[in-house]
């Protein structure tokens, strides 16, 4: 078994993952109809539903709201002029609206992530207990359903709302960190950035499909249909999730014998066999476990931020109508989502190919999908009603943004596999705080919606994300750490 070093960059510059050790040299599976490559897409189409159901309320919300009581509220339909629009159809729009003031629309939107936040470190360590399939599975099944209530608790009121929302946040709080549990025994290590993007790349097109989806629903529809019809989807993801996941490559009852063997070889020198102990004074004690946390951080504050108000943006800034809003909002998620597959074949090739040490190039992904987004954030505020101008900065933002996917983001594989899924739990419910804070104190400071108000959330968001880079960049590591091998596990009964 491999000798782990001191974390140095230097010192990382050892033999790639699968080519080490005395005869663990692993046969490589192909790629094309695996059982691995089908977990990722299947795990692609979850996090699609889990985004879905996470975003359609922000584009909803534009046409929940009572007009004349929006346009008090604002002072005026839009700080720039409106663009034209089809006329809207007369039929069907029989939803009712709402007089819900910027306040208490900053709760609605924000509501979700108080369920989230609770669930993140349950999530990781349930998954390792009950495994994640079903764990996985039941969280999504849950926010479908109380998705499809969404328009019932709308009605009762803003606080029946607020405690859906809640519930759905309980739900989906869980996804992220079964997921990594999955992966942590599915993943080969030089394939891990290829995976892991195809999988969360769902998460991307759930909101690139969602949101102009949700204003075509809303123009032609209205917007009761668009939780009806995106749980309808859920409920069809659940159905195959059931029938064609299984937790482990062992469990498999389909999988190639040649893919077992070249999965469990490639990670039978990382994964811990005493991870049924949790050493958590080590894992508290983690530098490079605390910079995946503030990194995780400073990049859901910009994108928590963009993600909930956006559509809001475009409406009350650039006076686009709800048909408009949802594709244009949606087109800063498109580019997050090629740039984010994008990165993890060019981060595992650099890793197998050229043998760049990992941390290396965990760090470079990070600056890039952290600075360039800062960068074209606050830009995106000083260009008044140039309106093709403020969609490009903000497409540039978030496609940069998709960078990090191959950086901080799947770094919790790197430093401790046997406990990835727990690590996310630790790492996102501390990243799960700028949903919750994000939207409520972007919302009190644009009340007037001035474009000299937004400016101001964009440069927190910019300065936040530096800072993150910062952190990342000092302390973050790309190695197996001392306390997560499989000999020093059973030394840490802490």
């Amino acid at each position: 078994m491999d000798r782990y070093h001191p974390e140095t960059d230097e010192e990382e510059q050892e033999t790639p993952l699968l080519r080490r050790g005395r005869g663990d040299q692993a046969q490589r599976a192909p790629a094309c109809g695996s059982a691995r490559y089908n977990l990722a897409l299947l795990s692609s189409y979850g996090f699609f539903v889990v985004y879905s159901l996470r975003v359609n309320l922000s584009v909803a919300m534009v046409d929940m709201l009572n007009s004349t009581h929006r346009s008090s509220d604002h002072h005026s339909a839009s700080v720039c002029p409106a663009h034209p629009s089809p006329a809207r159809p007369k039929h069907n729009h029989t939803a009712n609206v709402y007089d819900w003031d910027s306040e208490t629309q900053g709760w609605i939107l924000g509501s979700f992530f108080y369920g989230y936040i609770v669930t993140q470190i349950p999530g990781g360590y349930l998954a390792g207990r009950v495994g994640p399939k079903w764990l996985m599975g039941l969280g999504i099944l849950g926010t479908v359903i109380f998705t499809l209530l969404t328009p019932a608790a709308a009605d009762l009121g803003a606080s029946y709302l607020i405690a859906v929302r809640v519930l759905e946040g309980v739900g989906e709080g869980v996804t992220f960190p079964a997921m990594y549990t999955m992966w942590a025994s599915w993943a080969p290590p030089l394939e891990r950035s290829r995976l892991l993007t195809i999988s969360y790349i769902g998460a991307q097109l759930g909101t690139v499909v969602s949101l102009p989806l949700s204003g075509e629903i809303c123009f032609y529809l209205d917007w009761t249909y668009v939780f009806y019809i995106f749980g309808a989807v859920g409920l069809l993801w659940f159905v195959l999730w059931t029938a064609l996941v299984f937790d482990t490559p062992n469990s498999h009852p389909r999988i190639s014998e040649r893919e077992r063997l070249y999965i469990t070889t490639s990670l039978k020198n990382e994964l811990s066999a005493s991870a049924g102990h949790i050493p958590w004074r080590s894992i508290a004690a983690s530098v490079p476990l605390w910079a995946i946390v503030v990194a995780h951080f400073s990049y859901n504050w910009t994108f928590y931020t963009l993600l909930t108000l956006l559509p809001t943006y475009m409406n009350d800034i650039l006076g686009f109508s709800i048909q408009q809003n949802g594709f244009l909002s949606a087109l800063p998620y498109l580019g997050c989502a090629v740039m984010a597959v994008v990165s993890g074949q060019v981060a595992d090739h650099l890793r197998e190919r050229l043998q760049v040490p990992t941390v290396r190039v965990r760090k470079s992904f990070t600056l890039i999908g952290m600075i360039g987004p800062a960068l074209f954030l606050v830009a995106a505020g000083y260009i008044g009603c140039d309106y093709q101008l403020a969609i490009t900065f903000l497409t540039i933002s978030s496609a940069l943004g998709g960078v990090s996917a191959s950086g901080f983001n799947i770094n919790h594989l790197d430093i401790a596999p046997s406990y990835a899924g727990l690590l996310l739990g630790i790492t996102n419910t501390f990243a799960t705080i700028p949903g919750m804070v994000g939207p409520v104190i972007a919302r009190s400071l644009t009340t007037h919606n001035t474009i000299p108000e937004w400016q101001t959330v964009f440069y927190i968001a910019g300065a936040i994300n530096l800072l993150g880079a910062a952190v990342y960049t000092a302390f973050g590591r790309g190695e197996v750490q001392p306390w997560a091998t499989p000999t020093s596990a059973s030394a840490h009964h802490e």
